[in-house]
């Protein structure tokens, strides 16, 4: 196994540990993610037991966000999976929690608007209907 496989895959191995930790969740690195038969266990997304989020974990020192965005995308799409995708990427001697989140604007205020309603920010009904804004697979 070359040492940029290793590299990924212990990323995907700490970044669910690290999103465990903070959230209570029991998610965990997905058989054959990273490469391989992508599609058969993991259903392309590199965690599984991330509810309504498609995780593409990266770590490298360049990434161009707009391919591994796409690349998350035709996972999704190949899978038919509801959930957002959302690309994180870590950079070497980085600590796993400044890692940075790529996700479309679409979707973040999907999940922003819940995080103001339960703050208290604002006191109309926010949407029930659990789906992202209607623009967010538009490029």
């Amino acid at each position: 196994m070359s040492k940029m496989k290793n590299k990924g895959d212990g990323y995907e191995r700490e970044l669910a540990a690290y999103i465990n930790e903070y959230t209570g969740l029991h998610s965990s690195r997905a058989p054959l993610s990273g490469g391989g038969a992508i599609g058969i266990l993991s259903g392309g997304a590199d965690l599984l037991g991330t509810p309504s989020i498609f995780i593409e974990a990266k770590r490298v020192e360049r990434l161009n966000f707009h391919d591994a965005m796409r690349q998350a995308e035709r996972n999704i799409q190949q899978t038919q999976s509801p959930d957002i995708p959302i690309v994180i990427n870590r950079k070497n001697r980085m600590p796993t929690g400044q890692s940075l989140c790529l996700l479309r604007l679409d979707d973040l205020l999907f999940f922003y608007r819940y995080y103001l309603k339960a703050e208290g920010y604002v006191t109309e009904e926010v949407q029930d209907d659990d789906t992202p804004l209607e623009n967010s697979a538009e490029e």
